[in-house]
């Protein structure tokens, strides 16, 4: 479990004033010093992220933020990385003070309104009298079971587990595949051996596409390339899917059987990871891009630039051939990304293997608010090399 990469795991985000008890509670939960804890407001400053597992719940990676009340002109980014960090999280920790309930109960809101489950808490029970007038406003206004807890003596831990135990069941989980595979089917992987691929591994997508055929007691076959017209003879049949990388979308077009559907990894995250449909409409607005337009690259990792590099390399050479030399395209990279898009014309975004769904959906979130068309990787390569039409979604 330890093992599970940070994306796949469910993220549990634990906000509130400083002083309020958040890295205190933290380390409770993880049984380690994980955060730094002090009487000092304002300790915690950026994000801390913790990896750990709990029975019944599975992976999971908590994230300490700093605290919305903070001051001053650094108080003031590391708001800004709490409000990060609230893009990201499926479920809410809140800690509640007994001061200023009013600010407390908006920043609540706020979010909640972000589409993540909401777990409100009072703590330091063993040391603050909470009065039943006080409670009586809390709950008329959040209208949802507060659990109390004592970070010192471990009262109300048990029922928080038992409550993110509750919330998390409740974030659906979906297949890479989804209906495109099922127990018996045979598909042939056509994975491109090249500099994104460091020597010795494959890449995330790769593996847990992998894993999930395997778990689906499907059939798997694995080839590079060159190696595909060799590999399509030694079969008895024809694959019932072929998945390859995106960047070989026309070579395997042109070899694969007729009977044999077709698609990438990265339409397959587009869907595991965002919103297709959204994606797939957004391809349409390819028909309406010239030199003149403005594009923005937006991808997870944040590794060095590499020679040939899919989507600071390749993407624009294509779009620059297509529409012209001149065409405007920026990048951003990591957890940057414009809290406006309507400068520009489309957003492509990479497969996000290194980003939970629900980071890649509060971006979309920005995107259909402002009627901003958004599409990924894969989408922006079979519209470019003609065989959109022709590629299997899931």
């Amino acid at each position: 479990m330890q093992k599970t990469p940070r994306a796949n795991r469910i993220h549990i985000g634990i906000f509130g004033k400083r002083n309020t008890g958040k890295s205190s509670l933290l380390n409770k939960i993880t049984d380690q010093e994980v955060a730094l804890v002090s009487d000092f407001a304002g300790t915690t400053t950026d994000p801390v992220y913790k990896n750990m597992e709990i029975p019944s719940v599975g992976p999971v990676v908590f994230i300490d933020t700093a605290g919305f009340d903070d001051v001053g002109e650094l108080g003031e980014l590391r708001i800004q990385k709490t409000k990060e960090a609230i893009k990201k999280c499926d479920i809410a920790l809140f800690l509640f003070s007994k001061e200023d309930l009013k600010s407390d109960i908006e920043y609540y809101k706020d979010i909640k309104s972000n589409g993540v489950k909401m777990v409100p808490i009072l703590s330091k029970i063993d040391t603050i009298d909470y009065k039943e007038d006080f409670l009586n406003d809390l709950k008329s206004d959040i209208k949802e079971e507060i659990i109390f807890i004592s970070s010192n003596t471990g009262d109300g831990i048990d029922n928080l587990i038992a409550r993110i135990k509750k919330e998390s069941d409740s974030v659906k989980e979906k297949d890479i595949t989804g209906k495109l595979v099922k127990e018996d089917s045979l598909v042939l992987l056509v994975m491109p051996i090249d500099i994104q691929a460091p020597k010795g591994r494959l890449i995330l997508p790769q593996v847990q596409t992998i894993r999930e055929i395997l778990d689906k007691k499907a059939v798997v076959i694995s080839v590079t390339l060159d190696k595909l017209d060799l590999a399509l003879k030694s079969l008895n049949r024809s694959p019932d899917i072929i998945i390859t990388d995106s960047q070989a979308f026309k070579e395997v077009y042109d070899k694969k059987p007729e009977d044999s559907l077709l698609t990438s990894f990265s339409v397959l995250f587009a869907s595991y990871k965002g919103d297709i449909d959204y994606f797939v409409e957004s391809t349409k607005y390819f028909e309406k891009l010239n030199e003149n337009s403005k594009v923005l690259i937006a991808e997870a990792c944040t590794h060095p630039p590499l020679e040939e590099d899919i989507g600071r390399v390749k993407i624009p050479r294509m779009l620059r051939k297509k529409y012209g030399e001149n065409m405007e395209i920026d990048f951003v990279r990591g957890d940057d990304f414009p809290d406006k898009l309507d400068k520009y014309d489309l957003v492509i975004h990479c497969g996000a293997c290194m980003f939970n769904r629900k980071h890649v959906l509060s971006r979309l979130d920005i995107a259909k608010l402002e009627n901003t068309p958004m599409t990924n990787y894969g989408m922006t390569i079979a519209y470019m090399k003609g065989v959109l039409g022709k590629v299997s979604l899931p």
